[in-house]
């Protein structure tokens, strides 16, 4: 009988233990699988590092996971035993994705293609779910779903940070639901956020990125701006934008924390909204639905889905999840760093 094994973290700012943990049980809508792969995000350094979010310890972190589905509750119907899938798990209960059996909703987990592998599938699920969150649902910039058949909406969407993970999603996604992409990330970055598809990219860093903006984008109309970053900052900018161009003057960003109200910047133009998101809140949705549902398998199986930003392997073993937390904590560009569980 097969013996679970975690990466524990056992008190706040305190190092990953590697001990037994108890074996997954799923209830009527979970699935558990065996995890292959996972990847790490800024939240779960956050978390490993400062031990924000955490409700209870001892916990375990870590959202993004691909691995084959090993047991099912009992109305699961779209998985079954031996199924290749990728996963968001919410982690904030403390029973994450940094384990070798993990349990995941139906609603936040797809197939994997046969010509896609589980490192490159597990850089995905919570920057989709996040960017998704911002981009569709009627709360926040309310656009419509991606479409295997894409068709042109004769609008573009202003995504700010489109090399980090929730950008690249962002951008793959809204391509595919018809829209132009105008885009921002450092010079370096400027080939990859292309290669996604965006359609106009710019230097962040330079002082009238602004301006540059508003000024390429004359003439068009605009299906508001999603700030994939959230500073204090960017804010600030992608507010001005939305206010300068024609269209729908609704700036959509991520939150930092659990779902909480939050403060709007002072000085943000008068004729400009902003929401919040929080990505795993899709899984409640028509968003999840239409998403974890059928499109991210399709997608993924005919490239018009990538696993981006490209997964850099650590190691192999929970052991390498301290490095990778480590790294995460320093920052990355244009890269989701991966640990396998073999």
């Amino acid at each position: 009988m097969a013996t679970n094994t975690a990466a524990w973290i056992k008190e706040k700012c305190g190092p990953f233990v590697i001990e037994e943990a108890a074996m997954p049980e799923p209830k009527a809508n979970e699935i558990v699988l065996r995890s292959r792969a996972v990847a790490t995000n800024p939240v779960d350094a956050a978390m490993y590092k400062m031990g924000i979010i955490i409700q209870n310890f001892p916990a375990i972190i870590g959202c993004d996971v691909a691995g084959e589905v090993i047991a099912v509750g009992s109305s699961i119907t779209r998985f079954k035993l031996g199924d290749r899938i990728l996963a968001c798990v919410d982690s904030i209960a403390g029973a994450g994705a940094f384990q070798l059996y993990c349990v995941a909703t139906e609603a936040l987990s797809a197939k994997l293609p046969d010509n896609v592998s589980f490192t490159d599938g597990c850089v995905l699920p919570l920057g989709l779910c996040t960017a998704a969150a911002s981009m569709f649902q009627k709360a926040n910039l309310g656009l419509p779903l991606p479409q295997i058949d894409v068709k042109p909406l004769g609008k573009v969407l202003v995504i700010w940070g489109g090399s980090s993970s929730v950008g690249s999603s962002a951008i793959q996604m809204a391509k595919a639901a018809g829209f132009e992409v105008a885009t921002t990330c450092s010079a370096y970055n400027v080939d990859y956020c292309k290669a996604l598809g965006a359609d106009y990219v710019f230097d962040y860093t330079k002082d009238s990125i602004v301006d540059d903006i508003v000024k390429n984008l004359q003439g068009k109309v605009s299906a508001g701006v999603f700030d994939a970053i959230m500073a204090a900052d960017t804010l600030v900018k992608c507010a001005e934008i939305a206010h300068q161009l024609d269209g729908k003057k609704h700036l959509a960003t991520v939150l930092v924390g659990p779902p909480t109200p939050q403060v709007v910047p002072e000085g943000l133009p008068e004729d400009v909204t902003v929401s919040y998101c929080w990505g795993t809140t899709i899984a409640n949705d028509e968003v999840g639905a239409g998403l974890w549902g059928g499109w991210i398998t399709s997608a993924l199986a005919n490239g018009a889905l990538r696993g981006m930003p490209h997964a850099e392997v650590v190691g192999q073993g929970l052991e390498a999840l301290h490095e990778a937390c480590e790294r995460m904590a320093k920052g990355v560009s244009a890269k989701k760093l991966v640990v396998e569980l073999p």
